[in-house]
């Protein structure tokens, strides 16, 4: 099994592994929320391969994915080392990104970066790291699309809320098969799955990037730290930048009723009101 090597996140210098593990589908939003034993297993095991970035957040189940992760006990070491002292943003604007870093400094940025999720370079990315601020991608591999396809799709369970993203729709899915399908055909010829190739483009975006895949299986989350070993040449990445162009990728990321950093983004200072 590949080794996790490890990385500098950010100016502030924040030590992480340089691949982390996505904890959303453990208990929500991907189906129903997976057996305690298994995930409190899989945590083990990511953390006995060198993993040290588990993400979290209070919205999960709500509020049961952050219980879940306290029981391996390793938030509580992460406090007495210190380590928790850092401040991160997400889904956040070029001018909010500016802007708290103004107040105090950013280490890192959440945001959604993949083959097929890529408008974050025009703007979002350059901010990072004229700031110094370290990337963590979210969804690299396009919350499943990158490891089977369309056939993702047909095995979604109703709980499942990917079903209802407008990529995963007829008409847009057969579309965006043909990405997975040129991707595969790379992948192929170089002996690696395509999710470990979509991954390792990630990768291949630069030191100050960590990827944080989610799974929910011990095999997938070894196959995704293969993808570390997995080398792209340069012609091979102008291939895939080519096929995953904005073009070739039909729906949005999400439904119109959700915000994003596009529609959203924080008041001015001017307009709070201090009582």
């Amino acid at each position: 099994m590949a080794t996790v090597r490890r990385m500098k996140l950010g100016s502030q210098g924040l030590e992480v592994s340089a691949q982390g593990l996505g904890c959303t589908g453990m208990s929500a939003l991907y189906g129903p929320p997976k057996p305690e034993p298994d995930m409190i297993a899989l945590i083990r095991h990511a953390i006995n391969s060198g993993i040290t970035f588990l993400d979290t957040s209070d919205i999960y189940g709500p509020h049961t994915n952050e219980i879940l992760l306290g029981k391996i006990g390793e938030l509580k070491k992460l406090v007495e080392e210190g380590k928790i002292k850092y401040i991160g943003l997400s889904e956040a604007s070029a001018s909010t990104i500016r802007r708290a870093h103004a107040v105090h400094p950013i280490t890192a940025v959440q945001l959604e970066w993949s083959l097929w999720t890529r408008d974050v370079e025009e703007d979002i990315i350059p901010t990072c790291r004229e700031l110094g601020i370290g990337i963590v991608a979210y969804s690299p591999l396009g919350r499943g699309f990158f490891s089977s396809g369309s056939k993702l799709a047909e095995s979604l369970s109703e709980g499942d809320y990917r079903k209802h993203l407008p990529r995963f729709q007829p008409g847009n899915l057969e579309h965006n098969q043909k990405l997975f399908e040129r991707v595969n055909e790379i992948a192929a010829n170089k002996g690696c799955t395509p999710s470990q190739l979509a991954l390792a483009w990630v990768h291949h975006q630069g030191d100050d990037v960590c990827p944080i895949p989610g799974t929910t299986k011990i095999a997938n989350l070894n196959e995704n730290i293969k993808a570390l070993s997995v080398k792209i040449t340069p012609e091979e990445m102008a291939e895939l930048e080519a096929i995953a162009s904005a073009d070739n990728v039909k729906g949005d990321r999400y439904p119109s009723s959700l915000g994003t950093y596009k529609t959203a983004d924080t008041p001015p200072l001017s307009s709070w009101n201090p009582s």
